[in-house]
Formats: structure tokens, C-alpha cells, sequence
């Protein structure tokens, strides 16, 4: 089973993307989207940024992931604000 993770670019330099991970930064390999932008989200996958997504789904995506590690629900309430915006 193959897991790709929402992360927001925060610098991209040389095709490699500092991004941002649940409040963590690293380096990936943006070679696969050499159209993506800092402040764009984008799935990262063994190092490379694979895909990019918009902020509701990464924020939905990471949201799902928390409560897989424990945290209480928290999905609904995104869904909530979206359907108000």
C-alpha cells in the first residue's frame, strides 16, 4: 500500500521543494511538477511531490490522517465550513 501525504510548498530552488508536513519542513523532489508554485499543496510520495491538490482536500487529507493516529473527528467540521464558503 503506497500513502502520499498533503504538504504545502513553502520555496522551490533548483527543483527541489522545501515544504511544510503537520508543522514539519523537508525537502522533496518537485521534478515531477515543475509547474508548482510556492503556496501550492501537493501530495509528496518517496520524496517527490507527485501531485498538486487543493487546500480543502490537503486540509481534509490531514485531518483524516489525524484521527487515524487518535485525534478526535474533525472532517465534519471542514466539510461544514466548505459548504458555507
Amino acid at each position: 500500500m503506497c500513502l502520499a501525504v498533503p504538504a504545502k510548498v513553502l520555496e522551490i530552488e533548483n527543483a527541489i521543494g522545501k515544504v511544510e508536513i503537520s508543522g514539519v519542513s523537508r525537502e522533496v523532489s518537485m521534478m515531477l511538477l515543475p509547474e508548482a508554485k510556492p503556496g501550492d499543496f501537493v501530495l509528496v510520495h518517496a520524496g517527490f511531490a507527485m501531485q498538486i491538490v487543493d487546500e480543502k482536500d490537503a486540509e481534509e487529507n490531514n485531518a483524516l490522517l489525524a484521527e487515524m493516529n487518535g485525534a478526535p473527528r474533525t472532517v465534519d467540521t471542514i466539510e461544514e465550513s466548505a459548504a458555507h464558503d
